[in-house]
């Protein structure tokens, strides 16, 4: 069993930075593929990227660089870091841990830009 604590989001001004973190409880944290999420009023749940075992990352296009996904095994913690953000990126964010066919969900965390 794995829980998920998002943290970081926010109001943030378009342009503006912001990073979330992910804590995971549990052990063996550093074999789960980590995955961020986030889902906007009214619209479907989108992947917003991933981060393997190994660190090797994958992101949606409309993230790509402008988003950076990174883990710290030793503190159990995967992080978003989201730069230069648009009033598109408005949504709730969520983490998820996958392996071995589990999945793990954190209870998201809000993040809305504009001015």
């Amino acid at each position: 069993q794995v829980q998920l604590v998002e943290s970081g989001g926010g109001l943030v001004q378009p342009g503006g930075s912001l990073r979330l973190s992910c804590a995971a409880s549990g052990s063996r944290f550093s074999i789960y593929v980590m995955y961020w999420y986030r889902q906007a009023a009214g619209k479907q749940r989108e992947w917003v990227g991933s981060i393997g075992s190994t660190g090797f990352t994958n992101y949606a296009d409309s993230v790509k660089g402008r988003f950076t996904i990174s883990r710290d095994n030793a503190k159990n913690t995967v992080y978003l870091q989201m730069n230069s953000l648009k009033p598109e990126d408005t949504a709730v964010y969520y983490c998820n841990a996958q392996w071995a066919g589990t999945s793990y969900w954190g209870q998201g965390t809000q993040v809305t830009v504009s001015s």
